[in-house]
């Protein structure tokens, strides 16, 4: 039976991470019997994520579609990221929506990125639904929440109908909503997530599609299987679409291509439906347009229009990544040339519309994104995917103002922390020279700090906090603004111990070393010269041989020097490796391993101004 177009919303799905969205679109899926009883869903958290990343840091990095029918209606759903380093995502997807969701945790409140996603929501003129999720926590606070979410439409709002909006509350972890704050044993109430529905279809607005003027269509999503192929996922603008169309692709340099497509899907809960025709108001997937990428528009071959270009705010963090020069170079990767790290970074550039590929003169090539995180997950992939190659010190990106003056990124930050560890976050912080701007403890004795820092002092800051508190430290982090640049902190990281031989480090060798700093290796790991091993205990760098194997004598050895209590290392990973790295170091980036180096490997060749010889 075919969908009763006017009947149709589409709605996108915006928070800040951990205020519980993915877990409401799990409960909206589940009670609306997308899935049958028997079906694994219907026991599994986080549908939507399955990429493995996402599964294995708990948040939303990809923008998805899905949908759900309610009360003859069809609702289609965009499940945004939280995170404020995937915000492009969020952007690129909101055309699509008639409507959002507006998810508010009502115990921490709104955060950096809900301004963001909010901002982003009204300058489109979207009509936004608020729910405060999370009103069960033993300390949240719903009219305050309220009121601070109040005071954010104040300050955003693009026209005076968007200050009223409709408000929600719900516990989504337990799929319950309520019109009105509930009074009472909330767990033994007898609710559900139909409050949630009923005003998407009464609140959110949904203008008479145009069936007319010709086919049009911007490629707001891709994705790709095996079978199909290339998916160009997007809404679709006005008129129809059928097997037969004879359309036409705009590429967003205004290069026009005829195209055929082979198929046309709806989407039907986490399923593709194929269908022979599809109307303007429906989100799509079409197969079969190869050259299509994002913000691409296709439209009737009669009458091609261009729909405007997707806005996308620019990147504020860049690193150096070129082909892996170690001598392991190809021992552990599958693709290991410049050439095919090249082919692979365009094509990320295709769909990740917030980062940005740079090529140097030398052949080595610059990647931008919103910050450390946007940047490590692209690592992270590709490392999955076999790539080897090697990644410098990364920077923040620096603009030329007014009168050539010189701008760099401002963050807002917010550390949620223990009040014990005020001292150490303030510690930190001052350090780095972060400016605090407010701070608040709540009934839970746990403190709240905001600061502003600049973008260049953030790097490894999350390692350094989460290490000194004990783990308990949350961070977000939010692009402000650009500022006049400001001269470079002195660095406050020790010296580095630098593998002065290559071979297979010996339980011997690291009983020695280990008295000299802290050992990122352990016995029997293959190193090479020039290889960073650990961190001193002082400021200068210092060559260590950690290959050193017992001399052999006549002399038999005590069992207490055979037992040798050696020192667990430290991990080398992405998040404490963008802290570490200094301009003359590198980071070596395989599927099985991560290790730290030097630019230039021969010591004889670093010279001696931060070095110690030591045998």
């Amino acid at each position: 039976m075919e969908q009763d177009h006017s009947k149709i919303r589409n709605i996108a799905i915006i928070a800040h991470v951990d205020h519980g969205k993915t877990t409401l679109v799990d409960g909206l899926l589940k009670q609306t019997k997308t899935f049958r009883d028997n079906e694994q869903e219907m026991s599994q958290d986080r549908i939507l994520d399955s990429n493995e990343l996402e599964r294995e840091r708990g948040i939303t990095i990809l923008a998805k579609t899905t949908s759900v029918h309610y009360k003859g209606y069809k609702i289609n759903i965009i499940d945004t990221p939280g995170h404020a380093d995937f915000g492009g995502e969020v952007e690129k997807t909101l055309n699509m929506a008639d409507g959002c969701l507006l998810i508010v945790d009502a115990q921490e409140g709104p955060m950096p990125q809900t301004t963001f996603v909010l901002r982003k929501a009204l300058e489109l003129k979207k009509k936004i639904i608020l729910v405060i999720n999370k009103i069960d926590k033993k300390y949240a606070d719903v009219e305050a929440t309220l009121e601070k979410a109040s005071d954010l439409f104040l300050e955003l709002a693009v026209t005076d109908e968007q200050l009223d909006f409709p408000i929600l509350y719900a516990i989504g972890r337990t799929g319950k909503a309520f019109k009105e704050v509930p009074i009472g044993d909330i767990d033994s109430m007898e609710a559900d997530l139909s409050p949630i529905l009923d005003a998407v279809i009464e609140d959110i607005p949904h203008d008479e599609p145009n069936f007319n003027g010709g086919f049009q269509m911007q490629v707001t999503l891709v994705d790709h299987d095996n079978y199909q192929g290339l998916y160009c996922i997007g809404r679709i603008i006005r008129g129809t679409i059928t097997i037969d169309s004879k359309l036409t692709i705009i590429h967003k340099d205004g290069k026009r291509d005829a195209v055929k497509l082979s198929k046309i899907f709806v989407n039907e809960g986490l399923k593709r439906l194929e269908v022979e025709k599809a109307y303007a108001g429906d989100i799509i997937a079409i197969t079969g347009i190869k050259s299509a990428k994002i913000g691409d528009t296709i439209a009737d071959a009669s009458k091609p229009e261009q729909l405007p270009d997707i806005k996308i705010e620019e990147p504020s963090v860049r690193v150096k990544i070129e082909a892996n020069t170690s001598p392991f170079v190809g021992k552990e990767g599958k693709y290991v040339t410049s050439r095919q790290l090249k082919e692979r970074l365009e094509k990320e550039m295709e769909t990740n519309l917030s980062m940005k590929l740079d090529i140097a003169e030398d052949g080595s090539y610059y990647v931008s994104g919103r910050g450390e995180l946007h940047l490590s997950i692209l690592i992270e992939t590709l490392r999955r995917e076999g790539y080897e190659f090697q990644i410098s010190k990364p920077t923040a990106i620096i603009k030329e103002g007014e009168n050539g003056t010189l701008l760099e990124p401002l963050e807002e930050l917010l550390v949620d922390a223990p009040a014990d560890y005020i001292g150490t976050v303030s510690t930190e912080l001052q350090k780095r020279s972060g400016n605090l701007i407010n701070m608040h403890t709540d009934m839970n004795n746990n403190v709240r700090m905001q600061y502003t820092i600049l973008t260049k002092n953030i790097f490894g800051l999350r390692t350094s906090l989460l290490t000194q508190t004990k783990g308990t430290a949350v961070i977000n982090t939010f692009f402000k603004e650009y500022v006049p640049k400001e001269k470079e902190l002195a660095s406050s990281r020790k010296g580095a111990l630098v593998a002065s031989e290559s071979g297979t480090a010996t339980a011997y060798a690291i009983e020695k070393v280990q008295e000299r700093g802290d050992l990122f290796i352990k016995p029997q790991e293959d190193v090479y010269e020039g290889m960073i091993i650990g961190i001193n205990k002082y400021d200068n760098d210092m060559n260590m041989n950690v290959c050193l194997a017992r001399h052999k004598t006549g002399v038999r050895i005590s069992h207490v020097e055979i037992d040798v209590p050696l020192i667990p290392p430290i991990p080398v990973t992405l998040d404490n490796a963008f802290g570490f790295l200094e301009d003359d170091e590198l980071l070596e980036v395989t599927p099985k391993s991560l290790r730290l180096r030097k630019k230039i490997l021969q010591s004889n060749l670093r010279g001696i101004k931060r070095e110690t010889r030591y045998t």
